[in-house]
């Protein structure tokens, strides 16, 4: 947290993350989310800081890791992390359902559950994986398109701070 919390007095914002289903309790991910909420709620004090612009929890994936024993989180677990950080995290912006690590279908449930990020059109996210398993995960912008239309919301293209993104015939720009 010192790190964000500096980052944040330098004007910059930051994403917070949150690793669950391994060996924390609930309890300990509620605890995490008050830490984030209290030190966003600080930020928002002092127009001049950076503040948190999403919060993306990524569920523990055991491979072949030393906790390979583990089960990970479940599907309806994945969920209702989406759906309380969307209730905790109030003044926190977004909420990233990380499809790479997710799947595009649950990561549609999650848009239905509070998320409203899914991220975009990564190729190769190899810090998932072990080096023994392929990490190559594709994803048009048309296939999120649809994804996203699918769970019954409208797309919307963004750059890295959340600024939307206009497409013309001659390039690109921000609003």
């Amino acid at each position: 947290m010192d790190v964000h919390r500096c980052a944040h007095e330098l004007g910059l914002n930051s994403n917070a993350t949150m690793l669950y289903g391994h060996v924390e309790t609930r309890e300990d991910r509620i605890n995490h989310m008050i830490v984030l909420r209290d030190e966003q709620d600080r930020a928002e004090q002092n127009a001049s800081e950076g503040k948190f612009q999403t919060m993306i929890p990524l569920p523990f994936i055991p491979g072949v890791s030393e906790l390979s024993h583990l089960p990970g989180p479940s599907g309806v677990e994945n969920l209702r992390t989406i759906s309380i950080s969307r209730l905790m995290l109030d003044n926190i912006p977004h909420i990233k359902a990380f499809w790479i690590m997710q799947t595009l279908h649950m990561a549609q449930h999650m848009l239905q559950c509070g998320a409203n990020d899914i991220d975009g059109t990564v190729v190769w996210y190899d810090i998932t994986k072990v080096s023994t398993e392929t990490t190559h995960q594709e994803c048009t912008t048309e296939d999120l398109k649809r994804a996203i239309c699918d769970a019954g919301f409208n797309p919307v293209e963004r750059d890295t701070l959340y600024r939307k993104v206009k497409r013309t015939n001659s390039g690109w720009s921000v609003e």
